[in-house]
């Protein structure tokens, strides 16, 4: 024969002390919840690419696409509307790593480099040198 099984509910009633216990621990998990300590990693999040004003002076009126390539790398911005104009923007926001070593945000493309070629794709006017940072 198989015995039901039966539920019981302790019969024991907590004292004050107890119950101001719990509510104490309670009040500080949700307190603590907004520290930065237990806050979640935030990674650091450049976009484009980082020029400085060394790599942007090695650039010549005259140099071809290839050359200009070689030395900044692929632009961020390639208009196909505007295909003899080449975009260098970078900006960065500061994740818990950047955050720790000071590191500051560089926000609203304030580092753009534009590079204009003619139709034979030959370097015709750079502008921007001077919105990079030095090092």
């Amino acid at each position: 024969m198989i015995k039901p099984l039966i539920f019981r509910t302790p019969n024991t009633t907590y004292s004050p002390f107890r119950k101001l216990t719990m509510s104490a621990i309670l009040g500080m998990a949700v307190a603590m919840s907004g520290c930065s300590m237990l806050s979640v990693y935030k990674i650091d999040l450049p976009q484009g690419t980082p020029i400085t004003q060394t790599d942007a002076q090695k650039l010549k009126v005259g140099m071809n696409q290839n050359q200009v390539l070689y030395i900044l790398g692929s632009p961020a911005i390639k208009d196909t509307l505007a295909p003899n104009r080449w975009d260098y923007i970078y900006d960065y926001k500061a994740g818990t790593e950047g955050r720790r070593k000071g590191i500051a945000d560089v926000k609203n493309a304030s580092q753009h480099l534009v590079i204009y070629f003619d139709a034979n794709g030959i370097v015709t006017r750079i502008e921007g040198i001077e919105t990079l940072p030095t090092a």
